[in-house]
Order: C-alpha cells, then sequence, then structure tokens
C-alpha cells in the first residue's frame, strides 16, 4: 500500500516507517524541516515538505495514498502551555485527512481511544483533551473511511526516546539529587518498546477490522516506584517517596506522575496475533542507554 505518514521522523514515526518499508508498503513521510526530511529519506520513504499548518498540502498528501497513520502533534504550542491550541490544531488536520479520504474506504489509523464503557478508564480518556481528536478521527468511519485508533502506552521506551517520560524522570532526578515516587509509587504506567508499537501499526494497517481500538501496550503496568528505584540505582542516588503536598513542586515538568493507569492487552494481541519481542521498560532501564546522555534540556 501507497502510505502517507505524519511525524515520520518522530520517536514512533521513526519506527513505524521502517516497519512498514520492511513489509514491502510504500511510504511518504512528512517533513517540515531540513534535517526531518533528510532523516525520513534516510530511512527509505519518499518525503513530502510540509507542516500541520497546510491543511490544503495535507489533503493531496493523504488523497493520492491509500492509507495515512497520523503520528504528528504540535508538541511545541503544547509545551508553551497552549494544549487547547495545539488540539485544534490537530483538528484541523484531521478534518482535512479526513476530506481527501471521506468516501473512498481508505484507511486513516490515528493515536487515542474513545470512550470504553468503563466510568474510570473513560473519566481518565475525557481529562485528556486530546481525546476530542480521538472522537473526530472515530466519527470518520461515518463517512466512509476505515478507522482505527492505536491507544500508544505513555512509557514508549527505545534507544531513540529523547524527551519522553523517562529522560523526564531522569532529567528530574539528576536536577533534584534524588529518584522521586509520589507517595507510595504503587502507581502504575504501561509501558511499549518503540518497536513493538510499530509492528502493531503495521497489523493495524494490514488486518485490523475498521473501527477496531488497539492497546499498544506490551505490558500492562509498571509501579512508578520500580521505574525510580531503577534511575536511582544507575544515577547513584537514592529513591524516596516525595509526599502528596510536594509531588507538584517536585514534579514541575511532570504532573502525570500520580496517575495509576493500565492498558489491559489481551484483545489486542487475540485480534491481531501481535507478540511483543523487544525488552521491556526495566529491561531497557538496565541496558543503560538512557543515562549515556543529557536527554532532556
Amino acid at each position: 500500500m501507497r502510505v502517507f505518514v505524519t511525524g515520520a521522523s518522530g520517536h514512533i514515526g521513526s519506527a513505524v516507517v521502517p516497519e512498514l518499508i520492511q513489509a514491502g508498503h510504500e511510504v511518504t513521510g512528512l517533513a517540515r524541516s531540513d534535517s526531518s526530511a533528510a532523516a525520513v529519506k534516510a530511512m527509505g520513504a519518499g518525503v513530502r515538505r510540509g507542516d500541520l499548518g497546510d491543511p490544503d498540502g495535507l489533503r493531496e498528501a493523504a488523497a493520492g495514498a491509500d492509507a495515512v497513520i497520523h503520528l504528528a502533534f504540535d508538541h511545541e504550542t503544547m509545551a508553551a502551555g497552549n494544549f487547547a491550541g495545539a488540539v485544534a490544531t490537530d483538528l484541523a488536520v484531521v478534518g482535512a485527512l479526513g476530506d481527501a479520504l471521506a468516501g473512498t474506504g481508505k484507511t486513516l489509523i490515528g493515536i487515542g481511544l474513545t470512550r470504553t464503557g468503563d466510568a474510570q478508564r473513560d473519566a481518565a480518556i475525557d481529562a485528556n483533551p486530546r481525546s476530542a481528536v480521538s472522537r473526530a478521527i472515530a466519527d470518520l468511519a461515518e463517512r466512509g473511511v476505515r478507522t482505527i485508533l492505536v491507544a500508544i502506552p505513555p512509557v514508549t521506551h527505545s534507544t531513540r526516546d529523547r524527551h519522553g517520560f523517562i529522560p523526564t524522570l531522569i532529567k528530574i532526578a539528576r536536577d533534584t539529587g534524588v529518584s522521586g515516587y509520589a507517595g507510595e509509587g504503587a502507581n502504575r504506567w504501561p509501558a511499549g518498546h518503540a518497536g513493538d508499537v510499530a509492528s502493531l501499526f503495521r497489523l493495524a494497517l494490514e488486518v485490523a477490522p475498521a473501527r477496531s481500538q488497539l492497546q499498544a501496550a506490551a505490558e500492562e503496568g509498571i509501579t512508578v516506584r520500580e521505574i525510580a528505584e531503577t534511575i536511582g540505582r544507575h544515577l547513584g542516588i537514592p529513591a524516596v517517596s516525595i509526599p502528596a503536598g510536594r509531588a507538584a513542586g517536585h514534579f514541575t515538568a511532570f504532573p502525570f506522575i500520580t496517575l495509576d493507569i493500565t492498558m489491559p492487552n489481551a484483545a489486542t494481541r487475540e485480534l491481531l496475533g501481535w507478540e511483543p519481542v523487544h525488552p521491556g521498560l526495566i529491561a531497557d532501564l538496565e541496558d543503560g542507554h538512557y543515562f549515556h546522555h543529557r536527554l532532556v534540556q
């Protein structure tokens, strides 16, 4: 298939693109800069110059493809404190892609979930402003688009991870001299290696039924305390509990530290025959590559 990928040079995109090419798909990646274009080309994909603020270009690229995998997001605007603005941009992107694909039966794969019927899980979904984008993608099924949603684990790890949850925690630990966890640290985060996430995207493209909602966590939930203790051991600093009243100040760049999330993956494994094969999060941390350089500036 001819596949157009946004966010092709990002952490997840740089795993998805080679996975698709190796499987025989013809991939074109969106690139907004010379360095991104060079990275996409080096992976063996075609390059479409442009960005998320060019709806006409996105429509044209999507119209010329058999499928679109939308991985990009305006992280710069979000990091500047304008999460709503970043979501508004993404909704416009989905609208442009939807216009190009409407009535064709072609595929649009995006990130996220819509409501599941589980009250606790749905509350967490609704609390994320990006859930509006997931709903917009799902709604395109009514316009003749084969829509698929993939829930990415909050901890997606690999040697290419430079700005994710783990690099952020490592930076906080280095800056404060302790590897912290909130309270007892019993809350959990799902995790998945970028290579396993990429294989799920390929399977989603090739065999997932329309309207599928897939869970890309190879590990359904790892306690934050275990993560913090592993980081502390590698940095040679203590892993300590940060009381709830001090957590917001200690984890200023990481307001999600107290969330308790699990991502059951049995249904996804059964549906697609997906079998993660890459190292788990703790094994990846033990490998040491996360500690060889300054990851988050």
